[in-house]
């Protein structure tokens, strides 16, 4: 599975991450974790306080990955429009869902104050970063003023979200891609060039 050296901390925050991906919180059982991971009990307890503590480093590191891959969409170059379709086409596992969003729908991350954070901010840092785009993009002259650049950033990211459960649902990425598509006309038509 790894090429190069990888440290036992390292396997246990993968394996974790994948787990709590494919199963959720509940379903990420150390024993699993530890089987995935190639590591003993004794070095998941040597590196972290417990599963609390594994679940919150793999899920910031989760947070931490989605936050650079939106990044790199978002912050190349071009239109404000160009910029949030990037954001919108680029590659995902849609069939897979959201690491970061299906969290959300996880009762026991949700009740945990601690878990939820990075869910959250990553979120929240999500939002404001189209935000922001769509600003630009209002005072720049690319959109019409009437433009609501936080309501809108709340719907990209909402249609992004609600794509993932429907192409779930029915088994096919066509339904990510057309709510894609169904935003990305609606915003085209608020364009002022």
């Amino acid at each position: 599975m790894y090429n190069l050296p990888v440290t036992a901390s390292e396997r246990l925050v993968d394996a974790a991450r994948e787990l709590l991906w494919e199963r959720g919180y509940v379903g990420a059982s150390p024993r699993a974790i530890q089987q995935r991971a190639g590591a003993g009990q004794g070095s998941m307890y040597h590196h972290f306080s417990g599963k609390p503590g594994l679940a919150l480093a793999a899920i910031r590191r989760t947070a931490e990955e989605m936050r650079a891959a939106a990044e790199r969409a978002l912050g190349g170059g071009g239109t404000a429009y160009a910029r949030v379709e990037a954001y919108l086409r680029r590659e995902r596992d849609v069939l897979r869902g959201c690491p970061v969003g299906r969290l959300t729908m996880d009762p026991d991350v949700i009740a945990d104050e601690a878990l939820r954070a990075p869910v959250d901010e990553t979120l929240d840092w999500l939002r404001g970063r189209l935000a922001g785009i769509l600003r630009e993009g209002v005072v720049g002259g690319e959109f019409d003023r009437a433009l609501d650049p936080e309501r809108t950033a709340a719907a990209v990211l909402a249609t992004v979200q609600g794509g993932y459960v429907l192409a779930r649902a029915s088994g096919s990425a066509a339904a990510f891609d057309a709510a894609v598509d169904g935003l990305l006309a609606l915003l085209a038509g608020r364009r002022t060039a």
